[in-house]
């Protein structure tokens, strides 16, 4: 029965809705730690961007997963800010361990995941089926 599970076909659209969802919702632990360790005034900053990201990916992604097409603009929002994000990110690292670490967290999790809504953003929503008429 395990096997069944395991090669039953979920859509496309349903994982990466999933996957966005996960993102989003991996980013708020995240923002309360950078609440708890930087300083008020950059805390802001970075927890807004994050925050923003966060509304984005979850957005995008709860619509991927209930089958809607009103992802488009969420998920380019959210690709937007990841670049930013990973950009800023590496921008305002200290060379050495800090630097290593926003490069790792750059080329492994926020360009893949903006290259991912960049694809769903561009993709041409789904025409809706029409309702049966009594034919």
């Amino acid at each position: 029965m395990a096997l069944m599970a395991l090669n039953s076909p979920v859509p496309t659209a349903m994982w990466q809705g999933r996957l966005l969802t996960v993102a989003g919702l991996a980013l708020l632990p995240w923002i309360g730690y950078l609440a708890a360790t930087l300083p008020p005034a950059e805390a802001a900053a970075w927890m807004a961007l994050d925050l923003l990201e966060a509304l984005c990916l979850l957005t995008a992604g709860t619509r991927l997963v209930r089958g809607g097409c009103g992802h488009r603009l969420a998920a380019a929002g959210a690709a937007l800010l990841l670049t930013a994000d990973a950009c800023a990110d590496l921008l305002t690292s200290a060379p050495g361990p800090e630097f290593a670490a926003a490069a790792a967290m750059a080329v492994c999790a926020e360009l893949p995941l903006a290259a991912l809504c960049v694809t769903l953003a561009r993709r041409s929503p789904r025409p809706r089926a029409r309702a049966n008429r009594g034919l």
